[in-house]
């Protein structure tokens, strides 16, 4: 970083101080304001709010060191635009018409008090122990790969500059900062993804590509799967069509029901701006594996002919950064990818304090006034950040293992989460003890593969390469559960979720008529359904239709 940069920098804090002062003068002090920015957004903020939650550290730190280690696998998980119009053209309505603020609160709506809490306490948990401290993390990684500074003081005034940020500006200075960011960020990635194909081509774009897939293809690394292709060392992790099952599962708990995804969508001033928000969050989803996947195999690429030198992955897009990056440039793209950082670890700070406000404490204080609520809030939030810095060194000794297991536990959350949701909206015969029990003993099947792994008495840590080494003959007992492929138990796990509900719901006593009413697909009234209908066109249909045309000819392109 030269003089010119850190000026650059300087200037980025200048501004969110600016953002900071803009919104207390224009605030409301109430939980529509605070929690979802007086539902007040454009299609457009809506749209970068969505992405700029979805791009953390672990896109700038995970995505590019998995593109430099196994190349394409991680991009079904990246190739998910059309997962969001899944969110915009058919959930967004059902949360709209149900005012809700949280995800939890419309399953209680929907079933009962048990499952909201349920869901409350397994979202602000894993907000907690794996996205916050994750994006601290590995934002600590990114940031002492890049700048030069130490991981703590990285990590530790991340995490204080968010929460401050997120405690004083709410959900109206997250939004304000999602628009400026956003185009930062891409044309960053962008500019980078040129100059290293530029750099591994020896200066043409094309003979770059040639020279990427020429050092991948060996390897198995420039295809997503689909079919074992010969020097496929990849397969068994990922195997075939059976992937894009499960990397649907996952996508849809994360785009159509986690919490700090869908507070985005919900903050829009109404159905209309939340669906082409949704649209347009669809088209930039599909950047991340040209703006983080593929500038990581290049970095691979880079460091077999000497140019780069980092013995962790995780450190493939610094020293892409450190060493492409022109003066002045370096500093533009070093800001917005912090401002990536702080909108995505905003997010969760964000979205855990609304959880437990309107969850927790509103329930036991139904009176509560407006600016108690907001207040209470920013306490949420402060806790968060303690906790999410308390967990910190924990992971920071689990080391380059973290990032393994945290690939799997998001397809432990997500089966029972996402067939509680589906089956709720699309099946007005679920009960509200078949959501309550669904969502807990598929919540808790889960938790007993996490512990299994945690505990492995099959797994070593290779020090050298910083990998699991398994022994699958120790997979005896309980512990033969982790001879089953993750993916293949992601699948088992959301269709055993779901076969339970429609067991259960055979022995238990049915929701009203006035409980279903808008929450469900076949529930709507007249009003509700032309709401609906009137608030997208023909345009809406035929840009939906470009993004899925779009991630279909990713596909066939890498299968």
């Amino acid at each position: 970083m030269a003089t010119l940069d850190w000026i650059v920098l300087i200037l980025f804090f200048s501004c969110l101080i600016g953002i900071v002062f803009w919104v207390i003068k224009h605030k409301k002090d109430n939980t529509s304001d605070y929690f979802l920015s007086g539902r007040s957004e454009t299609w457009l903020a809506v749209g970068a709010a969505i992405f700029a939650a979805n791009i953390g550290s672990e896109h700038l730190v995970g995505l590019a060191g998995a593109g430099a280690e196994s190349g394409m696998a991680m991009a079904h998980w990246e190739m998910q635009g059309w997962m969001i119009l899944i969110l915009g053209w058919v959930f967004v309505p059902f949360y709209a018409h149900s005012k809700v603020f949280t995800m939890p609160e419309f399953l209680m709506k929907r079933y009962n008090k048990n499952t909201s809490s349920t869901l409350s306490i397994i979202t602000l948990v894993s907000y907690v122990l794996t996205k916050v401290s994750v994006t601290a993390f590995t934002g600590g990684i990114f940031l002492q790969s890049v700048i030069g500074i130490d991981f703590w003081y990285g990590a530790i005034g991340l995490v204080l500059l968010t929460g401050v940020f997120t405690v004083l500006g709410g959900m109206k200075g997250i939004m304000t900062i999602s628009v400026i960011q956003a185009p930062i960020l891409i044309l960053g990635a962008i500019t980078i993804l040129i100059l290293g194909l530029l750099k591994v081509g020896g200066g043409g774009l094309i003979d770059g590509w040639h020279e990427v897939v020429k050092f991948s293809s060996g390897n198995g690394m420039t295809n997503m799967h689909l079919v074992h292709h010969q020097g496929d060392t990849w397969y068994n992790k990922f195997p075939g069509v059976s992937v894009i099952f499960g990397a649907a599962i996952i996508g849809f708990w994360y785009w159509c029901t986690d919490q700090h995804i869908v507070q985005r969508a919900l903050a829009a001033k109404n159905l209309n701006n939340a669906r082409k928000g949704s649209i347009f969050a669809g088209f930039l989803k599909i950047l991340p594996v040209f703006m983080f996947l593929i500038p990581g195999m290049i970095a691979a690429a880079l460091r077999a002919k000497g140019v780069l030198m980092f013995s962790d992955n995780n450190e493939a897009y610094g020293s892409l950064v450190s060493k492409l990056l022109p003066v002045g440039i370096k500093g533009i793209v070093v800001v917005g990818f912090i401002a990536a950082l702080m909108t995505s670890l905003a997010a969760h700070f964000n979205s855990s304090a609304t959880l437990f406000t309107i969850d927790f404490y509103k329930n036991y204080r139904p009176n509560a006034s407006e600016h108690r609520l907001v207040m209470i809030g920013r306490i949420a939030t402060v806790s968060v950040v303690l906790l999410g810095l308390i967990w910190i060194p924990i992971m920071k000794s689990l080391g380059s293992v973290l990032y393994e297991y945290l690939q799997n536990v998001q397809s432990l959350i997500a089966p029972a989460i996402a067939a509680v949701f589906l089956m709720g909206v699309f099946n007005r015969k679920i009960t509200p003890k078949a959501g309550e029990w669904g969502l807990l003993i598929g919540a808790l099947i889960g938790l007993l593969r996490l512990c299994l792994m945690i505990f492995d008495p099959g797994a070593s840590f290779d020090a050298v390469t910083h990998k699991m080494i398994t022994d699958t003959t120790l997979h005896t007992g309980i512990f033969s559960l982790l001879r089953i492929n993750w993916i293949h138990f992601c699948i088992f796990l959301f269709f055993f979720t779901m076969l339970l509900m429609v067991v259960i719901s055979m022995f238990t006593p049915k929701a009203g008529e006035q409980q279903l009413q808008g929450i469900t697909y076949f529930s709507q009234s007249p009003e509700q359904i032309k709401e609906t209908r009137d608030s997208w066109n023909v345009w809406d249909i035929l840009t939906s239709l470009v993004v899925v045309a779009v991630c279909v000819a990713f596909y066939i392109y890498f299968w």
